[in-house]
């Protein structure tokens, strides 16, 4: 069965910091790129970054400089720090393999 499990987010203040988590199973995760999205009330989903099997990352403009995916093979995980957060950053995060998604985790950034 194919599970991506997100953790991490919450309420935090402009400025501050979340690492957002992915636990992945039931697919060949070293073999698969990840990838971080959101969606914000009202607003399309949007890629947020990704990373390749090789470890070749790429963002958004908006999240450049400030955000950093990694992923750990051995614990099938993916990460998303989040660092010098602003309001337009709340959203839904969700992780992404391919077709597969996790059921998202709430990142609201007050000001």
């Amino acid at each position: 069965q194919v599970q991506l499990v997100e953790s991490g987010g919450g309420l935090v203040q402009a400025g501050g910091s979340l690492r957002l988590s992915c636990a992945a199973s039931g697919f060949s995760f070293s073999r698969n790129a990840m990838a971080w999205y959101r969606q914000a009330p009202g607003n399309q989903r949007e890629l947020v970054a990704r990373i390749t099997i090789f470890g070749s990352t790429n963002y958004v403009n908006s999240v450049k400089g400030r955000f950093i995916i990694s992923r750990d093979n051995a614990k099938k995980t993916v990460y998303l720090q989040m660092n010098s957060l602003k309001p337009e950053d709340t959203g839904v995060y969700y992780c992404n393999s391919d077709d597969r998604w996790g059921q998202g985790t709430q990142v609201t950034v007050s000001s």
